[in-house]
């Protein structure tokens, strides 16, 4: 059956990572934001464009894919209950399984990533250590109640 894979977690928790793996063991379309926000829009802050990109244009080409039987994997965060619940609801319509991955290392770890991160050149999206304590307190963890309403991988 048709997967839609969904990839939670903070930055640098190693989504980009499992989403291209999944990628290539499921022969699926990955989706990433961050793929996309640099070349449309610059490395501003576009937090508006962000949410347009990842829950239209982006859910559309998923949408279609997934009707034609390809997996798709939403590299995208996934920060908040609510919106895991609407990519749930929209796979249930499409008739398609949605697995969820939930990647949570621990802030110093993703803060020793991110620092990789941030030194290669080139890479557009800087994080600082602020922006990073700041947005941990506004992500909403998937409880284990909420992971038992996705499929699990096999």
């Amino acid at each position: 059956m048709t997967v839609l894979h969904l990839c939670v977690g903070l930055p640098g928790a190693g989504k980009t990572t499992l989403a291209r793996r999944l990628e290539a063991q499921c022969s699926a379309l990955r989706l990433s934001t961050d793929d996309w926000m640099h070349p449309l829009f610059g490395a501003g802050e576009s937090e508006n464009k962000r949410d347009v990109l990842e829950h239209e244009l982006l859910w559309s080409i998923a949408r279609r894919v997934l009707t034609l039987g390809t997996d798709v994997v939403l590299d995208y965060g996934l920060w908040s209950r609510q919106e895991r619940d609407l990519y749930r609801a929209r796979a249930a319509e499409l008739g398609v399984n949605v697995i969820l991955y939930f990647l949570d290392p621990s802030l110093e770890e993703l803060w020793r990533r991110l620092e990789v991160r941030n030194a290669e050149p080139g890479y557009p999206f800087k994080v600082t250590r602020e922006e990073l304590e700041l947005w941990n307190t506004w992500f909403e963890r998937p409880t284990p109640e909420e992971q038992a309403l996705f499929h699990q991988p096999d």
